[in-house]
């Protein structure tokens, strides 16, 4: 088992005064029989009134609603977990599923549908060409090492890049780019699985990385693949590994949008800027 404390603040400032709107957070991480939270702090600066609920997928959501007006907001969570997932490897896939390819049984196929849905056509024809340097369809492997092959070969063969634009680059642009954010790297490798007919969903969290322990850092992205008997298994093409005890899961979607950790409005007329801060420890 590991601790890990995770502190993350971001800072919005403002030309002018403005009023703001609700604002969304996702920054409490996913409990599980893989990760407990010992202690959650979440603080905004102007005082906000928090409700919490949990979204479609699951995921914890506070609401911060406002009452003032400011020049600047200041938003702080504070975690400690205890990580469990140490053994990565050590799941039990069904019979059925052990060898790519196969198909989903009906009752799960029918759950999992919105979590397949097929790129368009363009894009598709794209990426079945480039799914062939990895895998020659109608061959039989074994599925995790399909998508391990998979998640090593982007790691090995695109040039990850820090990009400070929202959203996240379409298949297409990052294998014409060669390049991109592990937010892109996700979203290429969901892309590709859904091709090859598998469920698959986006992960937003964080990741420690003990040479920048100290450093600020960011929130991470991978993916996770619902393999039968194992569940939803985490793939991250960034550093080409499976997800493990590093990886401190917050909030999945089928949609990389839909899991911005902090999102929301304001009225009235300003600019605005944004600096945010990660720090992912060991305790």
């Amino acid at each position: 088992m590991q601790h890990y404390k995770i502190i993350h603040r971001t800072y919005y400032n403002y030309s002018n005064y403005v009023n703001l709107e609700a604002h969304y957070l996702l920054l409490r991480p996913r409990e599980s029989h893989e990760l407990r939270i010992e202690s959650f702090n979440l603080k905004t600066v102007p005082k906000s009134k928090i409700f919490w609920h949990r979204d479609v997928e699951d995921n914890s959501v506070a609401v911060a609603t406002f009452d003032i007006s400011t020049k600047q907001l200041f938003i702080e969570s504070e975690v400690v977990i205890q990580h469990y997932n140490e053994t990565p490897l050590d799941f039990i896939v069904s019979d059925y599923a052990i060898n790519y390819p196969f198909r989903y049984l009906a009752n799960d196929n029918f759950i999992l549908s919105s979590y397949m849905i097929l790129p368009d056509e363009d894009t598709r024809t794209l990426l079945n060409n480039w799914i062939y340097n990895i895998y020659k369809y109608g061959e039989t492997i074994q599925t995790y090492t399909l998508l391990q092959k998979l998640t090593t070969y982007i790691f090995n063969n695109f040039i990850y890049k820090v990009r400070e634009e929202t959203g996240v680059q379409t298949a297409k642009q990052t294998l014409y780019y060669g390049s991109g954010s592990c937010r892109d790297f996700a979203y290429l490798f969901m892309e590709a699985v859904k091709c090859l007919g598998l469920a698959t969903r986006f992960v937003s969290g964080y990741l420690y990385a003990p040479l920048m322990s100290h450093e600020v850092g960011s929130t991470h992205a991978w993916a996770e693949v619902y393999i039968p008997g194992g569940g939803w298994i985490g793939f991250d093409p960034t550093i080409g590994e499976i997800v493990g005890k590093d990886h401190i899961s917050v909030a999945v979607s089928r949609l990389p949008d839909n899991i911005s950790p902090i999102s929301g409005s304001f009225v009235g007329s300003s600019g605005s800027s944004l600096n945010v801060g990660v720090w992912v420890t060991k305790i």
